[in-house]
C-alpha cells in the first residue's frame, strides 16, 4: 500500500471496517470519510457479485468521494469480502432487505447526517426498491446506469450490429430469438457472447471514445488494501454467484418502471449515452413518461455502461451537487 494512501487513512475522522448484521448474515462494510459531519452515501456496486470499484478493499482509495462524503463500502454478500455461495433461494427482494437493514444500521450510527444511496447498473435496482421503502429514512438516491426493464433482448441492441461483421448479425439475432425461455445452460452462454459481442462491436458497455476508466489502478489498489485477503481480491471475480440461476432470470425479467413513478424522495440517474446494457433510451422515455417530479436523468458523452474517466468526473460532481 502506498504511503499516501496510508496517511490519507489516518487523516479521516472516520476509517474503519465493521462488521453488521444484514438479512441475517452478518457482513464487512467500510465506512470513510474525511470528516464526521459529512452526508453519508451507501454504495451499492453492480453485478450481482461485481464489487468494484467502490468496494469493503477501496479504504484510502478515492479521496475525491471522501473528502466529499462518509462513503459506506459493501461487497454485497456472495462476493469480496463476504463472499459466500449465493444459491437459488436467494432473490432480488433478499439483497433489497439487506440494502434496507444497511441504511438503517448506518443510521443509528450517524443520526444527524444526511443519507443517500449510490448504485451503479444492478446497485440502481436496490436503490430504487431500498428508496420506495426507505422514503422516511433517506435524503435522496442517485445512480449510474439504471437497469429498469427488458434490456437484455431489446430491438435496439438489434440494431447497434447493423454494421458487424454478417457472421456477428447472425449469432446476435439468433441469441435475441432464443431469449431467456430456454436452458440455463444455453441462457449463460448466449449472455457471455452478448456481453462480448457488446463490447467488441459497439460503445455500449465501454465507448471507446472516451478517457478511459483506470481499471488497472482500480485492481491495484484493490489488491494491495489494507482490509482484503488473496482470496477476498480473488472473490471480486469469481465467487459465490457462479452457477446462480434463479437471480438471473429474475434480473431478465425485471420492470421498474412503475417503482420509477412512484418515488417520493429525489432520484439522479446518471446514463451514459451509449449504454445498451441498461438501454439509455429506455431510461430517458420512461422518466419522461413517468411525470414523476423527484425523478431527473442526466445523459454522459461518450460513456457506456461502464462509466468512462469523464463519466466517473462526471459522477462524483454530480453526487457533490446532489448531496449539497
Amino acid at each position: 500500500m502506498k504511503k499516501a494512501r496510508k496517511q490519507y487513512i489516518k487523516s479521516c475522522e472516520v476509517s474503519e471496517v465493521v462488521t453488521v448484521n444484514l438479512g441475517g448474515y452478518p457482513q464487512k462494510i467500510a465506512i470513510e470519510g474525511r470528516k464526521k459531519n459529512l452526508p453519508v452515501v451507501i454504495c451499492l456496486h453492480g453485478g450481482p457479485g461485481s464489487p468494484v470499484p467502490f468496494s469493503v478493499g477501496a479504504r484510502g482509495l478515492f479521496p475525491d468521494w471522501t473528502d466529499t462524503a462518509i462513503m459506506v463500502y459493501w461487497d454485497q454478500l456472495g462476493c469480496g469480502i463476504n463472499n459466500r455461495k449465493i444459491d437459488n433461494s436467494f432473490t432480488i427482494d433478499s439483497f433489497v432487505e439487506m440494502t434496507c437493514d444497511l441504511a438503517r444500521e448506518i443510521k443509528t450510527r450517524f443520526p444527524q447526517n444526511k443519507l443517500y444511496l449510490f448504485g451503479i447498473s444492478w446497485g440502481s435496482v436496490l436503490a430504487l426498491k431500498a428508496a420506495l421503502r426507505l422514503s422516511e429514512l433517506l435524503s435522496g438516491a442517485f445512480v449510474y446506469g439504471q437497469l429498469l426493464k427488458g434490456e437484455f433482448f431489446s430491438e435496439e441492441i438489434a440494431e447497434a450490429f447493423s454494421s458487424a461483421p454478417r457472421k456477428v448479425r447472425e449469432e446476435m439475432d439468433e441469441i435475441l430469438k432464443t431469449g431467456a425461455d430456454c436452458s440455463y445452460k444455453v441462457l449463460n452462454k448466449n449472455l457471455q457472447k452478448r456481453f462480448k459481442y457488446i463490447n467488441k462491436y459497439t460503445n455500449g458497455y465501454i465507448n471507446k471514445n472516451g478517457e478511459p476508466l483506470k481499471i488497472g489502478e482500480i485492481a491495484k489498489g484493490l489488491f494491495t488494501s489494507p482490509d482484503y485477503r488473496f482470496r477476498d481480491f480473488i472473490a471480486v471475480v469469481k465467487n459465490g454467484y457462479r452457477g446462480n440461476e434463479s437471480l438471473v432470470r429474475e434480473v431478465l425479467a425485471i420492470d421498474l418502471t412503475k417503482e420509477l413513478c412512484d418515488v417520493r424522495i429525489p432520484y439522479f440517474i446518471l446514463q451514459g449515452d451509449t449504454d445498451l446494457v441498461t438501454s439509455t433510451n429506455t431510461v430517458c422515455e420512461a422518466v419522461q413518461n413517468c411525470g414523476n417530479e423527484n425523478v431527473t436523468v442526466k445523459i454522459v458523452e461518450n460513456s457506456g455502461h461502464m462509466p468512462s474517466g469523464k463519466g466517473m468526473e462526471e459522477a462524483i460532481h454530480a453526487l457533490t451537487e446532489f448531496i449539497s
